[in-house]
């Protein structure tokens, strides 16, 4: 499997992946030249072909379940219950990831690189806006609906494209242009007829597309440099990302909280002493990491526009999903702008596949 992924790339049309799993949205780097890096033993996965079922199809089904089980848990762990801590939420998800991330380590199932303080200071810069990125997504995810946080990160596309076209000279076609119009258009009228309007959360949502946007440009370049660092002498291969960025966001969480005043009023909250949130805490983080082995043997098993276009499909049931289960207000012209911007997110994944073949 390992041959096989060394040759996979994922093209810049899949950043769908930060926006479905904030917790591994670094496991997958942003760019045409990435290629995996992986050595993880994933075998065992591939056990359905002796049952007759194709991994591909088994695959790419965890892989939709788990990147929408994320946001549907987030959601419901930040507007479900009355727990007013998000930021101490975070912490826990974060020391989750590490700690499985040890577990498997030790158990021999995958590889991570060894902590290196070389490496914490060339990935520290981008880390930040890691923090950055998963705070402000969930400040926005906790007064936005489903729906329309899902379409509000498509700015995301705008920022990024907006950045290499100004920064680095590069040039779209039309139909990448035509489709960042669909986006833009269906996030504004979305605004006007949103019955459930909040602007705070409006405003979340579009600082952390630019800490996201950031996060995508930055990460090509630290991920050149910490080559010189790794005891391979290649990237970090996607697990050690999710440690690195996990471990080193522990700090920076735990002094937002303080800030906040979360660590006063943390002790003062009753859904600590609920089982039911409890639990649904803890999925979240269980979710996010086996986000990441999803995302590995998905990848394995098709192709980088297979990959990208099954991720922004699985937004359109998210997002319909997310509107039944949290009973957000919605109109019947607000439903017609969520629908235009998520089907200009699967236009905008097919336009950018499209312009890299003829390269």
């Amino acid at each position: 499997m390992s041959k096989r992924m060394s040759k996979i790339k994922v093209t810049e049309g899949s950043a769908f992946e930060q926006e479905t799993a904030p917790l591994v949205n670094n496991n997958i780097a942003m760019g045409n030249n990435y290629k995996t890096t992986s050595s993880n033993s994933l075998s065992l996965l591939h056990l359905t072909d002796r049952y007759g079922i194709p991994s591909s199809l088994v695959a790419g089904g965890c892989f939709c379940l788990a990147s929408g089980s994320m946001t549907l848990l987030n959601k419901a762990a930040l507007s479900s219950f009355h727990f007013k801590a998000p930021d101490a939420l975070l912490f826990y998800q974060c020391f989750i990831c590490v700690i499985l991330v040890q577990a498997f380590k030790t158990l021999g199932l995958i590889r991570v690189e060894p902590f290196n303080w070389k490496i914490v200071k060339v990935w520290y810069p981008v880390n930040l806006i890691f923090v950055g990125m998963l705070i402000t997504s969930f400040w926005a995810l906790k007064d936005l609906g489903v729906p329309m946080s899902t379409v509000l990160k498509n700015m995301t596309n705008l920022i990024v494209i907006g950045a290499e076209y100004f920064m680095y000279g590069r040039v779209y076609n039309k139909f990448i242009w035509a489709t960042m119009g669909l986006m833009v258009l269906s996030a504004v009228c979305g605004a006007f007829t949103d019955l459930a309007f909040n602007a705070s959360g409006y405003f979340w949502q579009i600082v952390n597309s630019a800490f996201t946007a950031g996060n995508m440009l930055y990460l090509k370049v630290v991920m050149e440099k910490v080559k010189n660092y790794t005891s391979n002498g290649e990237r970090l291969d996607e697990f050690s990302m999710v440690f690195y960025n996990n471990l080193l966001s522990l700090p920076l969480i735990f002094l937002v909280m303080a800030f906040q005043g979360e660590l006063k009023t943390l002790p003062e909250q009753p859904d600590l002493y609920n089982p039911a949130f409890l639990f649904v805490a803890s999925l979240t983080g269980l979710v996010g990491f086996g986000i990441s082995f999803s995302v590995l043997w998905f990848l394995s098993t098709t192709t980088p526009t297979t990959f990208s276009l099954v991720g922004s499909l699985n937004k359109i049931p998210v997002s319909l999903i997310g509107l039944l289960l949290f009973e957000t207000g919605i109109s019947l012209p607000n439903l017609a702008s969520v629908l235009v911007g998520l089907a200009s997110g699967v236009m905008f994944v097919i336009a950018k596949q499209r312009e890299a073949a003829k390269k």
